[in-house]
């Protein structure tokens, strides 16, 4: 059997970093699940927005919510309103999850940043979401491997690409999987620099997994340590 790991995790220290910054031995295990539930419902309700990350930072008063999007203008709305009904909605989230597992409040302050993705087709996630719209419009899954390749390896820090479909592509009676690549996808190399997404596609016909490796080159120790 193969052993797999995520590209993500198996570079964290060296290439990437966490994407919540914090730690605690008191209550550790009431703020991890509220991270994974927090960042699993702003992932749904900002699908059209193209996000690409969700950070999460915590001190003793505060929580502070950072979105890297490549539409940001959607999110924060006309004279702010969208952020601000938006950070309401996650206060609400909070207080809904602390209830449900009938935990008493806590009094934090909710700070939220909206960032503007440059080049958003060389992040796999902005990538794998654009193909994934791709595929719930009901396009020819070869044309779209075809033109999202030649599209994400155009840009200039991409040194290789792969995508990956898994389902009942083109509503096929039996379920198969395709991929392509473009390029060099090193996933041995630690120092790589992978940046992997995977996502779903809901259809008519059953769900379709999507995966995207981006390859953008080595990172060495004097970059290591300013990523970390």
């Amino acid at each position: 059997m193969t052993h797999r790991v995520h590209p993500f995790i198996f570079r964290i220290g060296q290439g990437t970093a966490w994407k919540s910054r914090w730690f605690t031995m008191r209550k550790f295990p009431e703020y991890l699940r509220e991270d994974a539930v927090l960042r699993a419902w702003l992932e749904k309700q900002l699908r059209a927005t193209h996000v690409e990350v969700v950070e999460l930072e915590r001190s003793p008063q505060v929580l502070h919510v950072i979105i890297k999007t490549a539409r940001p203008g959607l999110i924060i709305g006309a004279g702010g309103a969208g952020a601000e009904r938006l950070k309401e909605d996650i206060k609400k989230q909070i207080a809904k999850l602390w209830r449900r597992y009938k935990m008493v409040p806590e009094k934090r302050e909710v700070r939220l940043t909206i960032e503007e993705v440059r080049s958003p087709e060389t992040h796999a996630a902005i990538a794998a979401q654009m193909i994934v719209e791709d595929i719930e419009k009901r396009l020819p899954f070869r044309r779209i491997i075809k033109q999202s390749l030649e599209k994400i390896s155009t840009a200039r820090d991409v040194e290789g690409v792969k995508i990956a479909l898994k389902g009942r592509l083109d509503g096929a009676e039996m379920a198969r999987y395709e991929w392509a690549k473009k390029g060099r996808i090193p996933l041995q190399t630690i120092r790589a620099n992978i940046d992997y997404a995977e996502k779903t596609a809901f259809t008519a016909y059953g769900t379709v997994g999507v995966k995207v490796w981006i390859y953008k080159g080595d990172v060495f120790e004097g970059e290591m340590e300013s990523k970390v």
